[in-house]
């Protein structure tokens, strides 16, 4: 705790920018006629930047007729997590950048991240010991060429797009229209599924089928990261993306397993921007599929004792989508949707054990009480599992976030509400958070649960 209390205590002494920190790219605004050789002023070579959050969560006691290994506590209980982060990024050549971030994370959330669908912090991880690790969590390359019309060419124009620096993003310009290759070591998250409004953990909702679609198992390590190459094609309204990424060994596990012909990820994604009213917004729809040695929920449930481990078999498949869309409805609010699905007959492997989901809010800032650098947001989600997936929970199965012994089968309902508060001009927030959830775990014998949380949150 003294080591959390001294990392974020020097991280809001440091010198901060002005620019909140997320993963979503800053257009600020087209530059006609422009170049985007490096000696163009505004060009960044390299850059450094960090953030530290600090989350406390406090769970008061709440009903249980029974309790299993992956239940969620019924008594009361109160958790903490940190983590820092150092972003650098590098400019090679024209198009060409490498980000390398090395993160420091410890603490648990409630209840250990189990006991629930949409586990409720999503700054925590399921590890078993909650002291502090440094560890690289992203190195990556990415290489971007610009698709420029002839005329536009001959006239000296590159229809470019200038770009604030900021965490994981140089400073300078990209044209609108692109080409681009990513490669390396990321969260999948950070180019999938991407929402303005609810996507990060550290600045917005907490809860883990908020930052990301519930039902996509997308390819992580224990800590959120993988070995991934992504294809990224922006044209005009239009983006697409494709790519490969690297499966866990086990399911939640710390190791990743490079041998792409037993074990991987493929995935794609296309969205489009729009306009309602004149405002603007973005619609996706996502695709997966995961490939590995999965179990499989029916056959475990025919064992006397229910075992995954016992089914997993080499080829196992797990496929899904995910439909996303965000709207600007006015110069204050903005709102949100998420739909999910998957299969569900095979086990959970990397993120949460979620097989449907929608999710639904609204996000708010300060303008009208000119507090325009706060923000508020309320949201709800409804998840629910597979036929397969909840016999098998009923028998007396555990998955790795899941387990009663025995289920009472209901759809899980989560609501949350935060308040973004920024104090001062440096990029400090505090955020005061509260979650309710009926049905942890799908179980309608254990419930309802609240949860409050305070965050900290610093960019320098």
């Amino acid at each position: 705790m003294k080591l959390f209390a001294t990392l974020l205590l020097a991280a809001i002494a440091g010198t901060v920018s002005a620019q909140q920190y997320d993963f979503t790219r800053k257009p600020m605004h087209n530059v006609e006629p422009a170049t985007d050789n490096a000696n163009h002023s505004g060009i960044e070579r390299y850059n450094i930047r960090g953030q530290v959050t600090y989350v406390y969560q406090y769970k008061p006691a709440n009903p249980a007729s029974y309790s299993g290994i992956n239940s969620l506590p019924s008594t009361e209980e109160s958790e903490n997590t940190l983590t820092a982060t150092l972003f650098a990024g590098l400019r090679l050549w024209k198009g060409a950048e490498i980000y390398v971030n090395p993160e420091l994370a410890g603490g648990s959330g409630i209840g250990g991240a189990l006991g629930m669908g949409g586990a409720s912090n999503g700054e925590s991880f399921r590890v078993g010991n909650p002291h502090p690790v440094l560890y690289m969590a992203r190195g990556y390359f990415r290489q971007t060429f610009s698709l420029r019309n002839k005329r536009a060419r001959k006239l000296g124009y590159v229809n470019n797009v200038e770009l604030e620096g900021d965490a994981n993003e140089l400073a300078g310009y990209e044209p609108k229209d692109y080409l681009r290759f990513y490669i390396g070591k990321l969260s999948m998250g950070d180019l999938y599924d991407n929402n303005d409004y609810s996507n990060n953990a550290r600045t917005q909702f907490m809860n883990w089928a908020l930052m990301n679609n519930g039902a996509w198992d997308y390819a992580a390590n224990t800590r959120g990261y993988t070995y991934n190459f992504t294809t990224e094609l922006q044209l005009g309204k239009f983006n697409v993306k494709a790519g490969v990424a690297a499966l866990p060994d086990v399911a939640n596990g710390p190791d990743l397993s490079t041998d792409f012909s037993e074990s991987l990820e493929a995935l794609g994604e296309i969205s489009k921007t729009i306009k309602i009213n004149k405002r603007p917004g973005k619609i996706a729809l996502l695709g997966f599929y995961n490939r590995t040695h999965m179990g499989s929920y029916a056959q475990a449930s025919q064992i006397a004792t229910p075992y995954l481990r016992a089914t997993q078999t080499a080829g196992r498949q797990k496929y899904g989508f995910g439909f996303n869309m965000q709207q600007e409805l006015s110069d204050m609010f903005g709102a949100f949707v998420r739909i999910g699905w998957n299969d569900g007959k095979t086990e959970t492997w990397c993120f949460t054990e979620i097989d449907q989901t929608a999710t639904i809010g609204i996000s708010a800032n300060g303008h009208k009480w000119k507090r325009p650098q706060d923000n508020f947001g309320v949201a709800l989600i409804a998840n629910g599992i597979s036929e397969d997936h909840r016999n098998f929970l009923a028998k007396g199965g555990y998955g790795f976030m899941l387990g009663d012994g025995k289920l009472n089968y209901a759809n899980e309902f989560i609501s949350e509400v935060y308040y973004s508060f920024k104090p001062l001009k440096k990029d400090l927030w505090f955020t005061a958070d509260y979650q309710f959830c009926m049905n942890p775990g799908y179980n309608a014998d254990r419930g309802p649960v609240h949860i409050f949380a305070l965050r900290a949150h610093v960019q320098f």
